[in-house]
């Protein structure tokens, strides 16, 4: 696999999720609609997302404060644009990294999980640029640096200029995933949405329940 087609399979994913969001942020919005004719008050809307749903997304997508969520872009960048390579050699000749890696850790199938390596080192790479589904990308790049590093220890024991580069990535990587991508990033755009869309659907519902009318309700006069 060459430096050329990495490129072009990244500006395809980019362009694509670029047309994606452009189509996200044009689609209808939901209107609630009543029915005060028969009786039945609001139609059924979708359910708003849970308080503590709500939080937890909150923290981990929607950070605030610029100079952190600019950190974590740097972060971000600099992982994935390093580990691109790193995919792209174990695929450039997946026989000899699987005899020289895989092996000496006594899993089966060698070859496969030399593949399975170089495909998770590049494609979480381009989820973590992206900041696209990047706790997935950055769950990745851990689980690779994770057998990496074993496989030093295994190899070399507790040698720091064996271990060092691997323990910047898999610290970078464990990083990112336990904090989250930061507001610069196509998952921080969707979940935002989400947010705004479940806040407007439950706020619909509320005003048109307050606003209905029971219906057939006649007063005479004594």
């Amino acid at each position: 696999m060459t430096t050329t087609l990495l490129l072009e399979i990244f500006a395809g994913f980019f362009t694509a999720f670029i047309a994606l969001w452009v189509l996200a942020l044009n689609r209808p919005t939901a209107s609630v609609t009543t029915t005060l004719e028969s009786g039945t008050g609001p139609s059924a809307s979708p359910s708003s997302i849970p308080a503590n749903l709500r939080r937890g997304l909150q923290t981990y997508f929607l950070r605030e404060g610029r100079l952190a969520n600019t950190g974590l872009l740097i972060l971000r960048l600099a992982i994935g644009a390093m580990m691109i390579h790193h995919g792209q050699d174990k695929l450039a000749d997946p026989q000899a990294f699987a005899t020289n890696y895989v092996v000496p850790l006594h899993l089966p199938f060698p070859l496969f999980f030399a593949h399975v390596a170089g495909y998770s080192e590049i494609l979480g790479s381009w989820l973590l640029i992206l900041g696209l589904l990047s706790p997935l990308g950055a769950l990745a790049l851990t689980g690779t640096m994770t057998v990496a590093a074993y496989h030093h220890i295994l190899t070399s024991g507790l040698n720091i200029y064996v271990l060092e580069l691997v323990v910047l990535y898999l610290g970078g990587s464990l990083a990112l995933l336990l904090v989250g991508p930061g507001r610069y990033s196509f998952d921080a755009g969707i979940v935002d949405g989400l947010l705004a869309d479940s806040s407007a659907s439950a706020t619909n519902a509320s005003a048109a329940s307050e606003s209905s009318v029971p219906y057939g309700v006649v007063v005479e006069a004594s």
